[in-house]
């Protein structure tokens, strides 16, 4: 009887088994910004040596009790690949932890800490498709999260919180001009341009359909050096995405009218590419035509105060032709914009336009 009114009164309070058994707060992602995370490696390098141990030895090198939050903070130190667990109940420090908190050469430390960002769960797929980009306001972010990031609704603050603070520790967000940009260390990190495809890009592949007739057509100016951009970073990164890539002037160009022939192209693709850089008049005028359509376009552009205020909701790829490695980083962006495009629409058309 006793038994039967404990187990009623867990059930009122809201709890029930929850309450005994794993952290019902238990998130995918870490729970604690990444420079945050070192807190107990640090500990067990500066107290025992470095050398393996339990759980609870720990916890008692920072004269804390080793349930509730420290379990917590154990997880995060584990998901950044700060901490190993070599066997049930102990801890052992990694080499990345030790990069970042005993670096050897400069740069070590920022180093490690992104590769534990990147590693994290959760926080790396969502910086792969924010990367070089601006964060989106508040209200566009928080729906991306809970919509194609699968964070629940009731964490998406701590979220918001934790990976902004992570980034910044990171060294891998920027405030520009007001807004806060996400730096695309693509490159130096593996994700992306400096070998291979990104792991961003494979599993777009996986999920978005491509036709083999499917057309991305470029809206960009012809004139150098704008122009060559079509041959050299363009034209790849569609045909990396699994397009076939068109661009008005030597592709389309021929007998009849040329804006009708600019109207079949833009008309008949299935996504759209528009180089924003300069403000060239025809590219401004194409891309009405495309929005008219409710036509996905992914915007690029290598200066922010070349896109008009009313294009800021959108996704916008910036690229920075003084960074030795802009040309591969922003094909592989480019590839990967253009099947998020075409998977998520209401990401790259003017709000209240996407495609029904």
């Amino acid at each position: 009887m006793a038994k039967e009114k404990s187990t009623a009164k867990t059930a009122a309070n809201g709890k029930g088994k929850r309450a005994t058994g794993p952290d019902s707060s238990a998130a995918k992602y870490p729970r604690h910004p990444v420079d945050k995370s070192l807190r107990i490696p640090q500990a067990i390098l500066e107290q025992n040596a470095g050398k393996e141990c339990t759980v609870k030895e720990s916890a008692a090198f920072l004269g804390v009790g080793a349930a509730g939050p420290y379990g917590v903070e154990v997880s995060s130190g584990i998901k950044y690949g700060f901490l190993e667990r070599p066997s049930t109940g102990t801890l052992a420090v990694t080499d990345r932890a030790k990069r970042a908190l005993r670096p050897q050469a400069p740069g070590d430390e920022v180093k490690a800490l992104r590769e534990a960002f990147l590693a994290a769960p959760v926080f790396g797929e969502v910086y792969g498709h924010y990367r070089g980009e601006n964060l989106p306001d508040s209200k566009f972010l928080q729906n991306a999260l809970t919509d194609k990031f699968k964070v629940p609704a009731d964490k998406v603050k701590e979220f918001v919180e934790v990976f902004t603070a992570s980034l910044k520790a990171a060294e891998l967000l920027v405030d520009h001009d007001g807004k806060l940009r996400v730096i695309d260390a693509s490159t130096a990190m593996g994700e992306g341009g400096g070998g291979g495809d990104s792991p961003t890009l494979k599993k777009l592949e996986r999920s978005v359909k491509v036709g083999a007739t499917d057309r991305c057509f470029v809206m960009m100016p012809f004139g150098p050096p704008l122009g060559g951009y079509y041959d050299t970073v363009y034209k790849p990164a569609i045909e990396k995405a699994g397009l076939q890539p068109v661009r008005a002037d030597a592709e389309i160009f021929g007998a009849g009218k040329i804006m009708d022939q600019i109207w079949s192209g833009i008309r008949t693709a299935k996504v759209l590419v528009a180089e924003l850089t300069l403000r060239n008049p025809n590219v401004f005028y194409e891309l009405g035509l495309a929005h008219a359509l409710k036509k996905p376009v992914v915007l690029v552009s290598s200066n922010e105060g070349d896109v008009p205020f009313d294009l800021h909701h959108i996704r916008v790829i910036y690229y920075d032709v003084t960074d030795p490695f802009w040309g591969k980083k922003l094909i592989a962006k480019v590839a990967e914009n253009i099947l998020s495009a075409i998977e998520h629409p209401e990401e790259a058309v003017l709000p209240g336009d996407a495609t029904e």
